[in-house]
């Protein structure tokens, strides 16, 4: 029973790490380079490494913190794949005490800062970064705004059909906090041996806050020349900005 459930586990973080559109990730890389020279790096819930593994390419040296071995199992596979090496560390971002290494960058982007459930749970997050950055280090990460939970996730719907045997079905409804959505995922894939399809399903609940806490946050755990940006730090941000770029510095 328990091998049929990591089985299913694995199967989901595979399909949901194929939902990501590739050019999505060259445009963190684009963000990341901008602010930074080849260096030590640490993605913070990197997941399945795609961001880490365009790195490593470019020379930096990348560690993936990430709690969930399934994702971390894909990072590797990534990462042998791309034939470039990883070092992964299956971890809480809330509390990666124990890692007693330091950087002069840590990144986090794709919504990984918004999956932790509340504020208090973030600030934990960030106290975090702040005490495994170098002095002088710089923290470069993104959320979803107010804006994109309440407007643009109202409700809504999408659903992949391209592929008879591998449909996707995904449904947003507010959460039961402010600021927050949850997310029904499901992937119908056909199974050959029983002429039936399989459900897989998990509910992801993310979780935002108004820029102020995020700003008072960053200042209360120690960081400094705080700035906000929107579209992969290209455009200032208003209130239609769909996702916030930080970038902060110890």
């Amino acid at each position: 029973m328990n091998n049929e459930i990591n089985n299913n586990y694995s199967t989901f973080a595979e399909k949901y790490d194929q939902l990501f559109d590739s050019e999505l990730y060259q445009e963190w890389v684009d963000f990341v380079t901008k602010n930074s020279k080849a260096t030590s790096i640490m993605d913070l819930g990197g997941g399945a490494g795609r961001l880490a593994v365009l790195l490593a390419q470019l020379g930096y040296t990348v560690d993936v913190l990430d709690l969930a071995p399934e994702m971390l199992s894909l990072a590797q596979k990534h990462a042998n794949d791309a034939n470039v090496d990883l070092s992964l560390l299956q971890a809480d971002m809330r509390d990666f005490s124990d890692w007693k290494k330091e950087y002069p960058i840590i990144v986090s982007f794709a919504d990984a800062l918004n999956y932790l459930p509340n504020l208090s749970d973030f600030k934990l997050a960030i106290q975090q970064v702040y005490d495994h950055l170098a002095v002088g280090g710089q923290f470069l990460f993104d959320v979803i705004t107010p804006y994109q939970v309440n407007v643009l996730y109202d409700n809504y719907y999408y659903n992949n059909d391209d592929d008879d045997e591998n449909i996707f079905m995904w449904t947003s409804y507010p959460g039961e906090q402010e600021n927050s959505v949850d997310h029904d995922l499901k992937f119908f894939v056909y199974d050959e041996a029983i002429d039936a399809f399989k459900i897989m399903r998990e509910i992801h609940h993310e979780q935002t806050y108004d820029l102020k806490t995020y700003q008072e946050t960053l200042r209360s755990a120690g960081f400094h020349n705080i700035e906000v940006f929107a579209n992969f730090g290209q455009n200032n941000i208003d209130e239609s900005t769909e996702r916030w770029f930080f970038r902060a510095v110890k």
